[in-house]
């Protein structure tokens, strides 16, 4: 008897899912594609880009997480189509290759609102080059301000101003991030430069922050993030964004560095089926996360628009792309025997949590909130556990304990720049002594 032949696009949380509910499965081959070779944590990432983790510390390697999986192969390509009527999806390399049962766990990308010329300026956080690009950017900036502070004062404004645009849970762990990092190290190991100098402003267009949790969760992050000095802006639109400046609401701010954390646009799963995606491009689902009329083809995690109870969207968050996950091998088990799942598809939420910095945190259970030490105790608690192996979980726990009790980075690396540091807008030369 043929085995049956499963695809999976995606090795984030979802397509792991996926793929490790299957692995009992004798009469099942595998294939799991993905771009990259590693799966990343992105719930962590953010802390790659402020010095708090190094890369390798929230990523493995696919091929290392399934090397136990018999029923398993894992191949470095990227989709660029799918053909539902043959049953194909169309890879980079040239490779047609055929399924039975396909799943897309894509996730999703920045969205700037049409405005992808932005993209250069004010880079997101999405990948592990996104991360350390944007470290670079701040760690650069900073020792661009200690060489230059006291040369250039007519610059001192820009050289320690850091924009994040976007006020969601990536925004204000960004914020609190950038603001610890660089008040820390500009007073503990800079000469020129403390930690008065620095600028941290955070800008969401919406009337609150963390506009998915609880007013008062809101006004409580909000506060948390002040106390930092960290400037929230609310109500205000970014409507310009170049090289060296922002503008919001109408008032152009000389930055540093600018960071993205506003949007984000779902892979291009919809046009490869064909089919009408949401505003945001993802595919909509049914209970059962197939496609209409393609039962055969499953979409879930920030790919797939799926109605929860109430008729409100699924949110794309990890703990709900692991549950797609495991209900898809059910269902794909559920087939194979001959009985398939009638039950649709029910996210159940543990909660939501958002980190602001150093024993700072909310977290909102539906029942009951938390906030302050011990919503940052649970989200601690909560992003080990969500780490891929035992092995990121006891290193990410022991640089945290080490960072709780030294305040320090040790993931400070610039790369990348062959030892040029950039301009940042500014052209006058440096006035030596004579």
């Amino acid at each position: 008897m043929a085995k049956r032949h499963i695809v999976v696009i995606g090795a984030g949380f979802g397509g792991l899912a996926v793929a490790r509910g299957l692995r009992h499965a004798r009469d099942v081959e595998l294939t799991i594609i993905d771009k990259q070779n590693h799966h990343l944590f992105q719930p962590l990432l953010y802390q790659v880009a402020t010095a708090a983790l190094s890369p390798a510390e929230i990523a493995a390697p696919v091929r290392t997480i399934l090397r136990h999986q018999r029923n398993a192969r894992v191949l470095l390509d990227e989709v660029v189509g799918v053909d539902s009527d043959a049953r194909q999806v169309r890879l980079a390399s040239g490779i047609a290759l055929g399924y039975d049962e396909l799943v897309i766990a894509t996730g999703a990308r920045h969205s700037y609102f049409g405005r992808d010329d932005w993209a250069e300026h004010a880079p997101g956080i999405k990948t592990i080059d996104d991360a350390t690009r944007v470290r670079a950017q701040i760690l650069r900036a900073l020792e661009r301000a200690e060489t230059e502070r006291q040369q250039m004062p007519e610059t001192r404004g820009q050289q320690l101003t850091f924009v994040v645009i976007g006020g969601g849970p990536t925004g204000v762990e960004m914020a609190g991030a950038i603001a610890e990092l660089t008040r820390h190290a500009a007073d503990l190991e800079f000469r020129y430069i403390t930690g008065a100098c620095v600028r941290v402003l955070l800008v969401e267009a919406g009337p609150r922050l963390l506009a998915s949790f609880p007013e008062a969760l809101s006004a409580k992050a909000k506060l948390a993030l002040e106390q930092l000095g960290v400037e929230v802006r609310l109500g205000a639109a970014v409507t310009a964004i170049d090289a060296d400046s922002v503008t919001v609401a109408g008032q152009r701010v000389p930055v540093a560095a600018t960071i993205w954390a506003a949007g984000v646009q779902a892979s291009p799963a919809a046009r490869w089926l064909g089919v009408a995606g949401d505003r945001a491009g993802r595919v909509p689902v049914g209970p059962d996360l197939t496609v209409p009329d393609m039962p055969n083809i499953f979409v879930i995690g920030d790919t797939a628009m799926v109605t929860g109870e109430g008729g409100k969207p699924v949110p794309g968050v990890a703990p709900a792309a692991k549950q797609q996950g495991h209900y898809v091998a059910r269902a794909i088990l559920a087939r194979l025997r001959g009985q398939p799942l009638t039950a649709p598809f029910v996210y159940k939420n543990y909660g939501n949590l958002a980190t602001i910095g150093r024993q700072r945190a909310v977290a909102d259970f539906g029942w009951t909130t938390l906030s302050g030490y011990a919503a940052w105790f649970v989200w601690s608690t909560a992003h080990l556990y969500y780490l891929a192996d035992f092995r990121s979980r006891l290193i990410v726990g022991a640089q945290w304990m080490w960072s709780y009790l030294t305040f320090d980075r040790g993931a400070r690396l610039i790369t990348g720049i062959d030892g040029a540091m950039p301009k940042l807008g500014w052209t006058e030369p440096v006035k030596r002594a004579a």
